[in-house]
């Protein structure tokens, strides 16, 4: 079967009755592919149509046409682009691994490893089972990442896919519409624009925006059509003026009128919160020229004709964006008042702007530049890897990678001069992270412009920036609070992740220990042998992951302790004497695995017991807490504990305090809390019948006779009525 007649094919394919518009065959994709590619290399992407059509034979999308006419539209997309035909093969096989009964290693032998490895990346992980379509989801994104830092073309194929099925998105259920639509605009398009591929991104962003919000869709179409009218004399007139000047100036470039895409026009009404007719009254145009020098000479020709906005020119030129995107921005006051937008660029760099990293495949140049859309997708490609390493799960990995898609970006400085990039809203420490990750973890201090400030400050575009670091310095968990860079973000959990672990394991040794001391042995008298057995009988891998497990309650110390004595064939004491089992101390200091109950509030000199929560560790109660009463039924969990002697710790407790109702009292009862050495976290107040009020605080303690001397100080105040301790 040649060309044509498989062309042929698929035009009989269809049923009667559907559509009738003329649809793109396999014939008019060889066609297109032979205006840039050799002909033994169309000839393959021919043969690899016929494999995917037997694969699909049979199947049919929800619109009822044959399933190979999307494989061939998707591939279409990426010949429009100019990719290589090994791209263009896996666009047509994108799904024969996924629907289709066709493994991996078929296509593998069909068409090669780089092929099958393409395929593979694009498909989804449909043989595992998760719990939720989130995870199932964030899993296949995790997957598909991945295989896109081991080649950059799985994402093309994947972006082609989407926006084929975005194009064919009517025949869909409304609710599923609305998934994919909003799947597309959080992550596909972002990616899209991360990787500087224009040309997908803004159909992507319109047709996602027009699935998810017909209603506003419609209204914002309709109100563009009825502007055009007086526009395009407006514009025809500033053109004019444009040519002009440039003919005067001896210089030349093409001149195009910008329309702006109708969901940009819709985040700025939802984000800067302004009518229509102001978006309407702004005009664009983009002016294309020959070379670099020529585009500074048309911006000083554009400033010369029209007065420029002050603080609104941006020189993406000198200082490209991180998807490799490069040219002029300048704003100007127009006739009539109007404000007008110009990009200035050479034909080169809209090139690149239009198809980003794609550009790569067809305008390669003998050397790369650190400003290639290619060389810096890499760069962002490793940041992903290392962001994989530390998340710990698919949904975190989604989570990090979401942050990093939306980067409006800022430039900063280093001392020695280096021009670093952030997202707008970047802070010190993101800026800290983004120079090497040590310089992260290990940051204490910074000083912006020469002047020291707090680690949270937001940096502007054109500061300096000197972080300070110190060798025993670690990352604060309240740094989550405030950092927007997923390369941050992700570390720091990273450094919690292993505190929290090296704690557990801690936590579940001094437990173990504990159960053990009844019979006169601890952990490192154990041999090697049985504690391994242990460990496999309890499904861990190593010492340090089943003591780690106890710790975090997924196995209690004391069922461990009776495996290990029937191993060693020791005789256990159903009911160890109190002088046998010694309580095990805290400290206060524990933070990621041991909590203090927040029903009870235990402190320092209360009698307190600790039950162990599978995935929490060890919770603290107070002997008395109300709440205990439900796990009565389970003895095992239960840990007996006593307070470390000398502790010079600060301890949460809440207490209630009565009082008249008479102007000022709460400053007074706050004075009280602070002459006494207390700090308050936070009060509220509840109004009683009118001659009284219920003053709830939650204040600092270091122990119980700290909070004794605290609740005399208040009782001494007149006013006061009543003061007691809340619990539970």
């Amino acid at each position: 079967m040649d060309i044509q007649q498989a062309g042929g094919l698929m035009a009989t394919q269809l049923k009667s009755g559907q559509e009738t518009e003329s649809r793109f065959l396999i014939s008019d994709l060889c066609r297109l592919l032979e205006t840039y590619l050799e002909e033994d290399q169309v000839r393959e992407v021919y043969r690899a149509y016929l494999f995917g059509a037997e694969a699909h034979d049979g199947q049919h999308r929800l619109s009822g046409e044959p399933y190979i006419y999307h494989p061939v539209a998707a591939a279409r997309i990426l010949a429009e682009m100019r990719l290589d035909y090994k791209t263009i093969i896996a666009a047509i096989l994108h799904d024969v691994i996924e629907d289709t009964q066709t493994a991996k290693e078929h296509v593998d032998r069909a068409f090669g490893s780089d092929v099958a490895e393409l395929v593979d990346g694009v498909s989804k992980l449909t043989q595992i089972e998760f719990e939720t379509q989130a995870e199932a989801q964030a899993e296949n994104f995790r997957k598909m990442m991945l295989a896109m830092v081991r080649d950059i073309r799985v994402i093309l194929v994947k972006l082609a896919d989407r926006l084929h099925n975005m194009r064919t998105l009517g025949v869909m259920r409304p609710e599923k519409r609305r998934r994919i639509a909003r799947e597309t605009l959080e992550i596909y398009a972002p990616l899209a624009n991360r990787l500087g591929i224009n040309i997908l991104r803004l159909e992507l962003e319109d047709l996602g925006f027009k699935a998810l919000y017909p209603l506003r869709y419609r209204v914002l179409e309709e109100a563009l059509r009825n502007s055009r009218g007086h526009r395009k004399e407006v514009l025809n007139k500033i053109e004019k003026s444009i040519k002009r000047r440039m003919r005067q100036e001896d210089l030349s470039g093409e001149i195009l009128s910008r329309e702006k895409h109708l969901y940009s026009l819709y985040r700025k009404l939802r984000d800067k919160s302004i009518s229509l007719s102001e978006i309407f009254d702004v005009y664009a145009f983009r002016i294309i020229v020959d070379k670099v020098d020529t585009c500074y000479r048309v911006l000083g020709a554009v400033h010369n004709l029209y007065k420029p906005v002050p603080g609104r020119f941006k020189d993406y030129i000198a200082i490209p964006k991180s998807n490799g995107y490069q040219s002029l921005h300048t704003v100007l006051f127009g006739p009539y008042g109007v404000p007008i937008e110009v990009q200035i660029r050479t034909d080169e760099m809209n090139k690149v702007a239009e198809s980003g990293i794609a550009a790569h495949w067809v305008y390669k140049s003998s050397e790369e530049s650190s400003t290639d859309p290619q060389a810096r997708a890499r760069e962002w490609l490793r940041e992903l890897l290392d962001m994989q390493k530390n998340a710990g799960n698919s949904l975190e990995f989604l989570e990090n990678v979401k942050i990093d898609l939306f980067p409006d970006e800022i430039y900063v400085f280093t001392p020695a001069g280096e021009i670093m990039k952030l997202p707008r809203g970047g802070t010190a420490v993101d800026f800290a992270y983004a120079v090497h990750t040590d310089v992260g973890n290990t940051c204490i201090a910074v000083k912006i412009n020469r002047q020291i400030a707090p680690l949270r400050t937001q940096l502007r575009n054109g500061q300096t920036v000197e972080v300070i670091t110190a060798p025993g310095a670690h990352p604060s968990p309240a740094w989550l609070n405030f950092v927007v860079t997923a390369k941050a973000r992700s570390n720091i959990r990273h450094y919690q992740k292993n505190l929290r672990r090296e704690e557990a394991i801690e936590l579940g040794r001094r437990m173990l220990d504990r159960e053990l001391a009844a019979h006169a042995l601890s952990v490192r008298d154990i041999p090697d042998r049985n504690m391994q057995a242990i460990e496999q009988e309890c499904g861990c891998e190593a010492q340090d992951t089943l003591l780690e497990a106890i710790g975090m309650g997924r196995h209690m110390a004391v069922l461990v302790a009776k495996r290990l004595l029937n191993s060693l064939n020791s005789v256990i004491h159903p009911v160890p004497s109190p002088e046998q089992i010694r309580p095990l101390v805290i400290r206060g200091t524990e933070g990621l695995v041991m909590h203090f109950a927040k029903c009870c509030r235990p402190i320092p000199g209360d009698s307190v017991i600790g039950f162990a929560t599978a995935g929490r560790g060890l919770v603290i109660h107070t002997a008395d807490c109300p709440n205990l009463a439900e796990h009565r039924n389970l003895p095992d969990n239960w840990v007996e504990v006593q307070w470390e002697a000398g502790l010079d710790e600060e301890f949460i407790v809440e207490i209630r305090v009565d009082v008249a109702d008479q102007r000022g009292m709460l400053a007074i009862v706050a004075a009280a809390i602070g002459d006494s050495d207390s700090n308050i976290v936070n009060v509220s107040i509840e109004e009683q019948d009118g001659l009284s009020n219920a003053l709830h605080f939650t204040i600092t303690v270091r122990d119980r006779s700290h909070l004794a001397h605290v609740m005399r100080r208040i009782r001494n105040i007149t006013a006061v009525m009543r003061i007691s301790r809340i619990k539970g």
